[in-house]
């Protein structure tokens, strides 16, 4: 049918999330010290992506928590802006040595809701 795989959406919103937060942050996570971890995500498919289609995926962080944040995205087509689909997840911040969830730092607190105007905490 010359669509992609809806097993594939999610590796486009991971791939995503990770360029959003590398850019905001201003470095790579460092996954051996903290790091955000996905604890829940859910799609919802609403057009399918053709194999030669251009796409996009837009991203934003709505809401802080202590220990987690929530993400939205949606997969866009380029050219007609026709959304395809729509992601919605919470992350957590994790400590690799304590092997548990740990408070956001303020440095991660403070970057993004310098990028991000319109948060709820």
């Amino acid at each position: 049918m010359a669509h992609v795989n809806n097993s594939v959406y999610q590796n486009y919103f991971d791939m995503a999330r990770m360029h959003y937060f590398e850019e905001i942050f201003e470095q790579k996570m460092n996954w051996k010290e903290k790091a955000l971890v996905l604890a829940k995500i859910s799609i919802e498919y609403l057009n399918p992506i053709f194999l030669d289609e251009e796409i996009i995926v837009l991203s934003k962080v709505y809401k802080l928590g202590n220990k987690s944040l929530q993400m939205t995205q949606e997969i866009v087509n380029a050219t007609t802006n026709e959304i395809k689909a729509k992601n919605d997840a919470v992350l957590v911040a994790y400590e690799s040595k304590s092997n548990e969830s740990a408070p956001l730092s303020v440095d991660w607190r403070n970057k993004i809701v310098k990028f991000e105007k319109d948060l709820s905490f």
